[in-house]
C-alpha cells in the first residue's frame, strides 16, 4: 500500500468518530415488543377493570355482527378461502377473549374536554387510585399511560398541574411503583421547547417522589404541519426527540388535528388523505432507525348500529350493514397503516377491536409462507457466499425479511413455532440484524 499507517490511522481517526456518532443516532430498530394499537378513552369513564370490561363488549359486538368466520370474511373482504378467513377469526377471538387491549391512553385531553380545575383535579386524582387498584388485581392492559393537555401558552398549567396530580397520587398509592410500560403523551408539539419542558418536569418530579431516574417516559403527537416543516423549512421532528432528552419512545400521529391544520374540509378528514400519507413519509424518513416507534391515527367512523332496544329484522339488518361498512373502512384504513410501515393505530371503541386485529392479522399472514421460503433461502445462500469470501451486498433484503417475522411475532399474527420454521432460532430474530446473524453463522 502506498499510505504510510500513520496517516492511514489518522484518517480513520476522524471517520471512526463520525461513524460512531452516526450509529448512536440510528441505533435501529428496539427489539422489545410494540403494540398494535392504542385505545383513547375519556379519564373521567376510567376504571381499573376496563381492558377486561371493553374486551367483553368487543367479543359481545363481534358475536353479534359476525357470528361465524363466513360472515366475517365476507364483512372484511378476506381473500385467501374459507380456511384463511376461519384461522383469521380465531385468532380474532382468541385474542379478544385473553388481551383485548394492548395499550390504554387515559385522556385528559380531547376525550376529556375543557373542564373546571376543580373537575380535572379530582378526575386526575380518581384516574390515578382505579390504576393502582388495577395493578393490585393485575387487570391492567400491559400498555397504559394518560394524555395530558399540550405545553401551549394557554394550557401549560393545566398539562402540568394533571400530570402532578395523577402521579403525585399513584405513588402514594402504590408505594412508589409505576405500572409496567407507563408513558405521557404531550399532544400537540410545535416546538422543542415544549418536549424539553416536560423532561426538565420529569425529572423533578423523580426526585420529589422517590422514582427512580430516568423512569417517566414520554410520547409525542405529530398534529400541526409545524411538526413536519419549520418555519426554515426544515423537519423539526428530530429536534423534538433531542429536546425530550432520551425520554421519548414514540411518535402517535393526530389524524383529524393535522387534516384540519391543512385545511381539509371535515369530509375528507381521513387516514387515507395525501395529507397524512405526506406526514407519514416525512415523520418516517426523519426518524427511522432511531428506535422511535410510530403510530398512526384512527378512524372516527364507529362501528355502531343506529337502532336499540327491541329491534324489528329490518332494524337489525339496517345495524348490521352499518357495523359492517364502518368495519370494512376501518379495516382498510389500518391496511394502508401497515401498507405504509405504520404497525401501530389508535382506537377509540370497542366496536373497532375486531377490525383492528382482523386487519393485522390478515397483513402478517397472507404472506407468511413466502416469508417463509424466501428468508430460508436467503439465509442460505447468503451463508454460501459469506463462508467462501464472496460480497454478499444484499443484506437489506434479508433484513426486510427479518423484520417482517419480528414484527407478526410482536402482533401475535404468528407464533414462535411458525417463526422457527424460518430455520432461525428466536435469539436470531429478535436480535434484529441480518448482518449478525450471518457473522455468527459463520464464526460457528
Amino acid at each position: 500500500m502506498t499510505i504510510p499507517s500513520h496517516k492511514k490511522e489518522q484518517l480513520f481517526q476522524s471517520l471512526s468518530k463520525a461513524n460512531n456518532a452516526f450509529n448512536e443516532i440510528y441505533p435501529g430498530d428496539r427489539s422489545e415488543r410494540q403494540p398494535v394499537h392504542t385505545l383513547y378513552g375519556g379519564a373521567n369513564l376510567f376504571k381499573s377493570d376496563a381492558p377486561i370490561t371493553l374486551g367483553q363488549r368487543a367479543l359481545e359486538i363481534l358475536e353479534t355482527y359476525a357470528p361465524n368466520h363466513e360472515v366475517f370474511g365476507k364483512a372484511f373482504g378476506l381473500t385467501g378461502g374459507n380456511d384463511f378467513s376461519k384461522r383469521i377469526y380465531d385468532k380474532v377471538v382468541a385474542k379478544l377473549k385473553t388481551e383485548a387491549i394492548e395499550d390504554f391512553r387515559i385522556d385528559f385531553e380531547d376525550g376529556y374536554g375543557n373542564r373546571s380545575n376543580e373537575e380535572e383535579d379530582a378526575t386526575a386524582e380518581s384516574a390515578a387510585k382505579e390504576v393502582a387498584k388495577g395493578m393490585a388485581d393485575k387487570t391492567l392492559s400491559p400498555f397504559i399511560g394518560i394524555r395530558i393537555k399540550p405545553f401551549t401558552e394557554e394550557m401549560r398549567e393545566r398539562g402540568l398541574r394533571t400530570l402532578d396530580i395523577f402521579l403525585s397520587t399513584l405513588v402514594k398509592e402504590t408505594g412508589g411503583k409505576l405500572p409496567d410500560n407507563f408513558v405521557v403523551m404531550l399532544p400537540k408539539v410545535t416546538i422543542p421547547e415544549q418536549p424539553e419542558t416536560l423532561a426538565n418536569f420529569f425529572t423533578i418530579l423523580e426526585e420529589e417522589l422517590g422514582l427512580p431516574k430516568g423512569i417517566l417516559k414520554m410520547e409525542m403527537m405529530v398534529e400541526t404541519t409545524q411538526a413536519i416543516m419549520a418555519i426554515d423549512g426544515t423537519n423539526p421532528l428530530y429536534k423534538f426527540i433531542k429536546a425530550a432528552q432520551g425520554r421519548c419512545i414514540a411518535m402517535h400521529f393526530g389524524t383529524y388535528d393535522y387534516t384540519a391544520s391543512c385545511s381539509i374540509t371535515a369530509k375528507y378528514q381521513e387516514m387515507d388523505h395525501p395529507v397524512c400519507d405526506f406526514a407519514h413519509h416525512m415523520t418516517k424518513v426523519a426518524l427511522a432507525h432511531t428506535g422511535i416507534w410510530l403510530s398512526d391515527g384512527a378512524t372516527n367512523t364507529m362501528p355502531i348500529g343506529p337502532h336499540r332496544g327491541n329491534l324489528t329484522p329490518e332494524q337489525e339488518e339496517e345495524n348490521r350493514q352499518v357495523v359492517h361498512r364502518a368495519w370494512k373502512k376501518g379495516y382498510d384504513h389500518i391496511r394502508h397503516s401497515l401498507w405504509n410501515g405504520y404497525y401501530q393505530g389508535w382506537d377509540l371503541n370497542p366496536a373497532q377491536f375486531p377490525m383492528r386485529y382482523a386487519a393485522v392479522y390478515a397483513f402478517f399472514l397472507e404472506s407468511y409462507d413466502d416469508a417463509v421460503d424466501r428468508l430460508k433461502t436467503f439465509v442460505e445462500k447468503a451463508a454460501r457466499a459469506t463462508l467462501i469470501g464472496d460480497v454478499f451486498d444484499d443484506a437489506a433484503t434479508g433484513q426486510g425479511l427479518l423484520n417482517y417475522f419480528l414484527r407478526a411475532l410482536n402482533s401475535g399474527a404468528i407464533t414462535e413455532e411458525e417463526v422457527l420454521a424460518t430455520g432461525l432460532t428466536l435469539e436470531e430474530i429478535r436480535g434484529r440484524s441480518f448482518k449478525k446473524i450471518l457473522e455468527n453463522r459463520k464464526a460457528k
